[in-house]
């Protein structure tokens, strides 16, 4: 399967169609109905992400089911293991013999309490130490991880650490990932108000909630909570990062040019030539090792890749085939 195997109708081929329906409620729960079909049985984790850092994390398998491989998968920002991309990737993995473990970021799906600081997104390090807990407490199987949008850079940065943490990462697969943050952020000032809007909602609430549990942390105002994104992520970075500056925050985790030359494991990527959030444009000149391979698909929206009125979707499809080819 590859990115030329997609042709949506011609109804989804507008880029915000398929990004709104990719985390529309419909969708989630189309998710929510694949995965309980798989008769997986779910369980809670609290991995560990090094000095202290607890992620929550979900491992699911089917009871019986030989087991071809364990697969991490990695959200976006300010979504959550329970996102409809996260539980139809896992409905489709369980479906072809994984054992999955959804990972939340710090601060997203609700786990605030679990950690005192807060998120941002050149926290790899935890990320790294969290995803050598899962491969320790679930040993023996193919390991392989795939991520969505900021999960997607988060996957291919896990991919180029894996070999100096001892990770035994076989194989990622990538969705749309963040290249490079500053020209996203651009893209979103940019584009559809509705995108800027939606991240400033909900980091805004995410920030609130932190601010609940940890008054004396985090006493910020109501209208520090109301600035842009862009002058939000600066106020972040110089109270809550070590970056002296938001370029240097943006650089922290760009993977854009060749800062992926060092990759060792090998990586597929899925990116939508009409992404309104990513700009396809800065993939066109990305200069990837021999064992990553971009596809690009016509259509997809962000993360959207949607296929029918029930909101099947291309991605977790291609997603599954491509880890396969790790077993």
């Amino acid at each position: 399967m590859t990115a030329d195997d997609y042709h949506p109708p011609k109804w989804l081929h507008n880029p915000h169609l398929q990004s709104v329906l990719s985390s529309s409620g419909l969708r989630r729960r189309r998710g929510l109905r694949a995965l309980n079909a798989t008769g997986a049985v779910t369980t809670e984790h609290i991995f560990d992400g090094g000095d202290g850092v607890r992620l929550q994390g979900w491992h699911s398998a089917v009871p019986g089911k030989t087991s071809s491989g364990l697969a991490l998968l990695l959200h976006g920002w300010e979504g959550s293991t329970e996102s409809s991309y996260m539980r139809m990737t896992a409905a489709r993995l369980l479906e072809a013999g994984f054992e999955v473990v959804r990972l939340n970021f710090r601060d997203h799906g609700g786990t605030h309490h679990l950690n005192e600081e807060i998120f941002h997104s050149n926290r790899l390090d935890e990320v790294v130490n969290a995803a050598g807990d899962v491969a320790r407490r679930f040993p023996h199987r193919r390991f392989v991880a795939a991520g969505y949008s900021l999960g997607g850079n988060f996957v291919l940065r896990l991919a180029l650490r894996a070999p100096q943490a001892g990770l035994p990462l076989a194989r990622v697969a990538s969705v749309c990932p963040v290249l490079d943050p500053s020209a996203s952020l651009m893209g979103m000032e940019e584009g559809l108000p509705l995108y800027h809007w939606y991240f400033q909602r909900k980091w805004r609430h995410s920030l609130e909630r932190k601010r609940e549990l940890f008054p004396e942390r985090h006493n910020y105002d109501d209208e520090t909570l109301a600035k842009s994104v862009r002058e939000l992520t600066r106020w972040m970075v110089e109270r809550h990062t070590d970056f002296g500056t938001i370029d240097d925050y943006f650089e922290g985790y760009s993977i854009a040019g060749d800062r992926l030359s060092g990759l060792t494991v090998p990586a597929d990527i899925l990116m939508a030539e009409d992404d309104p959030v990513i700009p396809f444009a800065h993939f066109q000149a990305w200069q990837l090792p021999a064992l990553a391979h971009l596809e690009t698909a016509r259509w997809g929206g962000h993360c959207g890749f949607i296929e029918n009125a029930a909101c099947d979707g291309f991605g977790e499809r291609w997603v599954t085939e491509h880890l396969l080819a790790a077993t």
